[in-house]
């Protein structure tokens, strides 16, 4: 899903957006995050199509995008150094929310005695 073309016509982001696919279908998609980085200089977008692969796991994506622009279009991530930049940060909120969650599991076992 990458060059996709990013609809919406609001000025602000919202949580969800449409981007036109490479067979021309509109599909809806989902805003995880967004996030500039200093060592890229660029703006990236991470969303899911809510639809899943063959192992069952929610399709996410991640593109290039102009936070600032007009006409949104999201570009293909094409260096390994971006690639490891957005890894770092998916990976590094996979493990928060763990954390969260046993954390959560634990107060709630606490609070029960």
């Amino acid at each position: 899903m990458e060059n996709e073309k990013l609809k919406n016509d609001d000025k602000e982001m919202e949580s969800t957006f449409k981007v036109i696919n490479d067979r021309g279908e509109e599909v809806m998609c989902d805003i995880l995050f967004t996030f500039d980085s200093e060592e890229t200089k660029k703006s990236y977008i991470v969303y899911t199509d809510n639809s899943k692969d063959d192992s069952g796991n929610i399709q996410v994506y991640a593109s290039i995008y102009d936070p600032k622009g007009v006409n949104q279009k999201l570009e293909p991530i094409t260096t390994d150094q971006e690639w490891k930049v957005i890894e770092t940060i998916l990976n590094t909120l996979q493990e928060e929310i763990k954390k969260k969650m046993t954390e959560t599991a634990n107060n709630g076992e606490d609070g029960e005695q």
